[in-house]
């Protein structure tokens, strides 16, 4: 194959069609498309998040511009609907592995943060009749976890857009990392369980700011709060059916609004200055998500099924994985002067416009990444 910088042609190389086969053979799904196949679509859904376009009938006029297989919308319609959004999971995983540093058993507290929330991608109730979420609008889910500072992706679940975001925790939860969320996540009797495991979860949960705090002893400090710290205490949470059988550390401080943030925690030798600056490193996800919807096209949504849904977003993730593994590998191969942030990466890269030594870094990138 002539070496390109396009994003298909990359996507070959790193996930060549044979990994797709063993996947396919357990999900028992056999392909018999001929014109266009399983693998086919996966090049289309990448170069379709990466280039936004806008459906299948706009992907059916950019095909051959970009080097795939053209076929006709409707042909691409039935095809996203019959292939299995699980396989297009398990490729994004196998992206994360390739791409995503080794992370080794820790010994001890973990220094890293998991930080995890979701985000739901909603349209009208008469495309995704099958998920409705209120009145007129249906949606679906993506429950993340990202490696703070990294802003690695990690895990990521699906579910429709009424799923509770606490039911999807369990999916999401790695005892190697330091959990960090927002209320939604903040039950009573799930920190019972990070606190008791086997290999304990610790965690920085924001709490509702009328939880009741049963027995609440405030913690000794010889100097005053700095920063934005009004309280520090340790006590039970809840009362009645909703008190937690252990003790956790609540610290409390102020908004930049001067609104109250209670969080809780089992990490009780931090700081709690140090509590407040992890939790404020929650934004990052946020940050995450806004660029997902802004750069790879996920509130567009091309077809109405769970299989056309669920596939083209995570073909979208795993395109973002890939993405953000070039940008690294490429910041810490080019000479300063060439460097960019990963907004005008993305940019140049999607109107083929990247600098010269980009291009060469490209060029020779796939046989950096696949001796990860």
């Amino acid at each position: 194959m002539k070496k390109s910088t396009s994003l298909s042609n990359i996507l070959q190389l790193v996930i060549p069609e044979e990994k797709l086969h063993p996947i396919l053979d357990e999900l028992n799904y056999v392909d018999v498309g001929r014109k266009f196949t399983v693998y086919d679509l996966f090049l289309f859904l990448g170069e379709a998040s990466f280039q936004q376009w806008n459906g299948y009938r706009d992907g059916e006029q950019r095909m051959a511009h970009s080097g795939l297989r053209s076929v006709d919308h409707s042909t691409l319609s039935k095809k996203a609907k019959d292939v299995p959004y699980e396989l297009f999971k398990r490729l994004m995983n196998v992206m994360i592995g390739l791409c995503n540093r080794k992370t080794k058993r820790v010994l001890g507290i973990p220094k890293e943060l998991l930080i995890v929330d979701s985000t739901t991608i909603s349209v009208g109730l008469g495309r995704l009749p099958w998920t409705p979420i209120k009145g007129k609008k249906a949606g679906v889910k993506l429950h993340v976890g990202i490696i703070g500072d990294r802003t690695e992706l990690h895990k990521v679940t699906e579910t429709t857009g009424k799923e509770h975001d606490l039911n999807s925790c369990k999916d999401l939860l790695d005892s190697r990392y330091i959990l960090v969320a927002d209320r939604a996540y903040g039950k009573h009797k799930l920190f019972d369980l990070y606190q008791e495991q086997e290999n304990r979860q610790y965690f920085v949960i924001r709490l509702h700011n009328n939880t009741t705090f049963t027995n609440p002893i405030p913690r000794n400090r010889k100097r005053p709060f700095s920063g934005s710290v009004e309280q520090d205490l340790t006590c039970q949470l809840g009362k009645n059916k909703a008190l937690s059988e252990n003790l956790f550390r609540v610290v409390i401080l102020k908004d930049p609004k001067g609104n109250p943030v209670v969080l809780a925690t089992n990490l009780h030798w931090y700081s709690p200055e140090g509590i407040a600056a992890i939790y404020k490193k929650r934004w990052q996800i946020e940050v995450f998500f806004r660029w997902i919807k802004q750069h790879l096209n996920i509130p567009k949504l091309f077809g109405t099924t769970e299989n056309a849904v669920y596939g083209q977003l995570y073909v979208a993730l795993l395109v973002y994985v890939l993405l953000k593994l070039l940008f690294e590998q490429g910041s810490a191969t080019v000479h300063f002067s060439a460097k960019l942030t990963f907004a005008d990466f993305d940019r140049l890269f999607t109107l083929q416009r990247l600098p010269l030594e980009w291009r060469i870094y490209l060029t020779n990138a796939v046989n950096l990444i696949t001796r990860i």
